[in-house]
């Protein structure tokens, strides 16, 4: 049966926003917003089945209303800019979806949805409406329903004629009355002072309408009541007029136009690639095949299982694509599958188990002067060591000249940069093994022609690649820092950093322990014993039971999130002790259950996996596991440092850290004398913010200005606006934009490099790092103000982020360098943030001491010092 749904964009999308942490991809676009509304969306097709769908949005601030009322609407706060700037992506995801949007000025939302739903109610089209604004209930009728979220954006109330009459004993067009009687403050609708739902209802369910309630005033019961109503008469057929939606909206298309089908289910994927909505990949299903078999079969490969003259020959080649193929994506457990070779014409395939014994084959991998093209390097390197396989000559990464050329793209799978570089298509590995439980194996021939076309598309994405880093002026950085540090992130990953073990696990009980007395405390303090880690029995306890505020919902009653329990904190111990409570438990499963889960059985190590090409700045990150973001404010979170250790008997750990890198980065490339000066006369630059920000002395900096000044100077350097910085201090809004104000007007050079870096990024299209590191930003000359004023934020802390993360990889390669020309014992073992983690023997810990500090505060010349701190113990919780 046909059904039209009507979707009410704005409600949903800010719903969403709020219902949701603060989300954002790799790319530093915040998405909670888009990602909810998508879930309600997903949800809606798969349950609702519409054969009409549109989605209505707010054109303007402006509508016909303001006619009558030039306050309507008028005591909303600003609309936070992070989630104005994630309305163009919903509307890029419903046109991902097929799915038609529409907005008109001069006209709400609910008018464009109440037009369409009387519409399809004459065209006999049965319409469901889906929103968050109780308003929309008057549209109700027998052949129009309607959807009210109630918490988030998933749970909902169905809606119909009888429906209303049980929520409010009115008639679906009596909301109007009751609105005009009582009011909205969310729209700025006056109603009549003093008069809540609980009045209103009751004289409507006597009089039935306002016209009605205005005739009989005399009869009101109450003389405060027959006053107010009198006085206020003329003010509640307004109200009453600016809360019916208009259905009468000139639409520029009609119910034919927003027909629905099916969407194109590899344009959503790919979007939602991109976003990193990982959920909805999966909620997607299994992802149909890309590539044409008969294409597949097009290509043909010679499969080697023994000594084979031809294959020597190709080997002799100047150049060829070398594949490893690996069983799965984390390559430190991964078997390997087979080794392919191409030269573009020749294609060649080996069975790992041939591969191995093939002398010829390992002596070609061994040698640096046969220069060889791969796909994810670093992945073969470390696979192929762990096998006993030395592998050298290297020269090109198609996976880091595509995240060169494009950080911000959300995947640079092998397939994604053939469908992006080349005509054709080339099948993921996801598409031809399949997933999870249903990953197959391809007999040998498929598996054969599979891995010659990813050896074929290197071979033709090589030159096309260099030709791009060329014209980019990015062909240094990438041969002589990122395909170097390609190498060096190999080695740290083989090597791994030693773990005591049985301290973990000791740790682990003393953890316990504490948990144990926090959960009794706990109990003492709420008068019962209950499951801490339920939202539902904890709200329970905190907001019924001890009466604390409730600052915000969910779907599924009181929040108890950490941020509120943070606001919460000062207004009753138990909060702390269950925020302490979380922390330990957290500490427990993540990070002493995590990490002994990662524990080599063979090494005793850990072999973590540093990500060259996610971050759009050009920072490293880690995983399986991630050892960047063991928590360090808490002291039994610095404890599990206590874990890592040196490999070798009377070793000791070597912690060398860059001192506040992108404020001294911000101070060279903004040329600010004030913020040089701090640096130069080695300061510290929070307790010197805090002086020129208030204008007091040294002295006179409290704890709370340097606090207050700290989350600037750090704010500054990510772009943050007002309404971030008002969440991060828990201040209001006009505070954090003063505070914000006062920095700049103290630091006028960081303004002026602030608007220079825009206006050049507005003729560039991109910016770039101090080593050319670039990074578009298509948006930057966007009439839409919210996507413009994203991509300036990013125009002002890309180059600074950029810049600290060169240096510190430029510093790895240098110290990689030294060592090895040393013909030293020491190792780089981690790299976390601005901090590079080392294993010494006692021998060598002066030299190394002088030569790291040496090295990586010499890396790069700025107008400032960069400075490092370096600290060496039995443990890195003692080099800290």
């Amino acid at each position: 049966m046909d059904k039209l749904v009507l979707i009410d964009g704005n409600s949903i999308a800010f719903r969403a926003f709020f219902a949701l942490p603060l989300l954002s991809n790799s790319a530093g676009v915040y998405t909670n917003a888009v990602y909810g509304f998508t879930m309600m969306l997903m949800k809606v097709l798969e349950e609702e089945a519409p054969s009409h769908i549109l989605v209505a949005f707010d054109a303007g601030k402006t509508t016909f209303r303001h006619d009558d009322y030039q306050e309507y609407k008028g005591k909303r706060e600003k609309t936070p800019g992070e989630f104005s700037q994630q309305i163009p992506l919903i509307k890029e995801v419903l046109d991902a979806f097929g799915i038609r949007h529409f907005e008109l000025e001069g006209f709400e939302a609910d008018d464009i949805i109440g037009t369409l739903a009387r519409q399809a109610e004459r065209s006999g089209l049965d319409t469901l409406i889906v929103t968050g604004d109780k308003d929309l209930l008057q549209l109700v009728t027998d052949k129009v329903h309607l959807l009210l979220t109630r918490k988030g954006v998933t749970e909902t109330e169905r809606y119909d004629v009888d429906a209303v009459k049980e929520r409010y004993g009115l008639k679906p067009e009596q909301i109007i009355d009751l609105k005009g009687l009582m009011g909205d403050p969310s729209d700025n609708i006056p109603g009549i002072p003093g008069v809540g739902e609980k009045t209103a209802l009751k004289l409507l369910h006597q009089f039935g309408s306002v016209e009605e309630v205005l005739e009989h005033v005399d009869e009101l019961p109450g003389k405060k009541l027959r006053e107010r109503v009198a006085e206020h008469r003329e003010q509640a057929r307004l109200s009453k007029k600016l809360a019916t939606i208009h259905c009468n909206v000139p639409l520029t298309f009609d119910l034919e136009d927003i027909k629905f089908v099916q969407y194109d289910r590899q344009r959503v994927l790919e979007l939602f690639k991109r976003l990193a909505f990982q959920s909805l990949i999966d909620r997607l299903g299994e992802a149909e095949e890309t590539a044409d078999r008969d294409d597949a079969q097009e290509i043909e490969v010679q499969i080697v299982h023994e000594s084979d003259a031809q294959l020597d020959e190709l080997l002799t080649q100047e150049r060829l694509a070398c594949h490893v193929e690996l069983s799965e994506t984390n390559y430190h457990r991964a078997d390997i599958i087979g080794v392919a070779l191409s030269d573009g014409e020749r294609h060649v395939y080996l069975p790992w188990e041939t591969a191995r014994q093939h002398d010829v084959l390992l002596s070609w991998l061994a040698d640096s002067s046969k220069e060889k093209i791969g796909y994810d390097v670093k992945a073969a390197t470390v696979a192929l060591r762990r096998h006993g396989v030395q592998v050298t000559g290297f020269s090109f990464d198609i996976l880091l000249a595509s995240y060169l050329l494009n950080p911000s793209e959300s995947t640079h799978e092998l397939s994604d940069v053939v469908r992006r570089k080349l005509d054709g298509s080339l099948p993921d590995d996801e598409s031809f093994y399949g997933k999870g439980q249903k990953r197959r194996q391809p007999d040998e021939d498929e598996l054969a022609r599979h891995l010659a076309r990813k050896t074929a598309a290197m071979v033709r994405l090589h030159p096309l690649l260099v030709e791009e880093l060329d014209d980019a002026r990015m062909m240094s950085l990438f041969s002589e820092l990122e395909m170097p540090l390609s190498r060096v992130l190999a080695d740290m990953e083989c090597v791994g950093v030693k773990v005591d073990r049985e301290r973990l696990e000791k740790l682990g009980e003393e953890l316990k322990k504490q948990l144990d007395v926090l959960t009794q405390e706990i109990y003492d303090l709420a008068g019962t014993e209950f499951n801490i880690n339920s939202p539902k029995q904890l709200g329970e306890i905190l907001f019924d039971k001890l009466g604390l505020p409730v600052l915000k919902k969910t779907k599924t009653g009181y929040s108890t999130s950490a941020d509120v329990l943070e606001k919460l904190a000062p207004q009753h111990e138990i909060v702390e002790k269950i925020l302490h409570f979380r922390q330990v438990g957290k500490l427990i499963s993540t990070y002493v259950e995590g990490l002994l889960k990662e524990i080599d059985p063979e090494t005793g190590k850990i072999h973590t996996r540093f990500n060259q090409t996610i971050t759009a700045t050009g920072r490293l990150s880690s995983t399986e596991p991630n050892l960047q973001n063991i928590p360090i404010r808490l002291e039994e979170g610095r404890r599990i440092r206590q874990v890592f250790v040196p490999s070798e008997p009377d070793w000791l750990i070597l912690s060398a850290d860059y001192s506040q890198i992108e404020l001294r980065v911000l101070a060279h490339l903004s040329g600010d004398e004030n913020l040089k000066e701090a640096f130069v006369r080695d300061m510290d630059i929070h307790t010197k913010t805090a002086m020129d920000v208030f204008g007091v002395s040294e002295e006179e900096v409290t704890p709370l200005m340097r606090r207050h000044a700290k989350a600037v100077n750090f704010g500054i350097v990510y772009g943050i606006s007002d309404y971030g910085l008002s969440q991060n201090l828990n201040i209001s809004r006009k505070e954090a934009a003063e505070f914000i104000e006062r920095y700049f007007a103290s630091y006028p050079g960081v303004k002026a490099y602030m608007e220079r870096v825009v206006e050049q990024a507005k003729q560039d299209g991109y910016v770039t790092t101090m080593l050319n590191r670039r990074r578009y930003l298509p948006d930057i000359r966007s009439r839409n103000y919210n996507l413009r004023s994203f991509a300036e934020r990013t125009a002002m802390n890309t180059p600074i982020q950029g810049t600290a993360a060169d240096i510190i990889k430029s510093a790895m390669v240098r110290m990689d360098e030294v060592l090895k020309e040393k013909g030293a014992q020491s190792r780089m073992l981690l790299q976390v943030h601005d901090e590079l983690i080392f294993e010494v023997p006692a021998s060598e810990l002066d030299w190394m001491k002088k030569t790291v500090r040496e090295v990586m505060e010499g890396t790069m010349a700025l107008s400032v010092p960069l400075k490092v701190d370096v600290h060496h113990g039995p443990t890195w919780y003692q080099a800290k």
